[in-house]
């Protein structure tokens, strides 16, 4: 169990401002929360099952691309057979 005092330190840690009217409501959230993790804690992990899965990707299609011609005469700036962009400065 988790103290109003320790939430009180966790809320100026997080930088969280808590009234003391809150105070009581978040630590009975708080510790729900870990009672959660305990009864988390308390399952045990065994080996997966086998559901049968198999791979749902498909393989790639090899098709011919755009001639690059075509792909750098739709660009409004051009260099060097790349497409040129502005630049960009942080």
């Amino acid at each position: 169990m988790v103290s109003e005092t320790e939430v009180a330190h966790i809320a100026i840690l997080a930088d969280i401002g808590i009234s003391n009217e809150e105070l009581a409501e978040f630590t009975g959230q708080f510790n729900a929360i870990l009672e959660y993790f305990d009864l988390l804690d308390q399952v045990e992990a065994g080996e997966r099952p086998e559901a049968g899965t198999t791979n749902v990707f498909r393989d790639d299609d090899i098709v011919a691309s755009l001639p690059l011609d075509d792909v750098v005469k739709g660009a409004a700036e051009s260099e060097d057979g790349y497409i040129k962009a502005p630049r960009v400065v942080l």
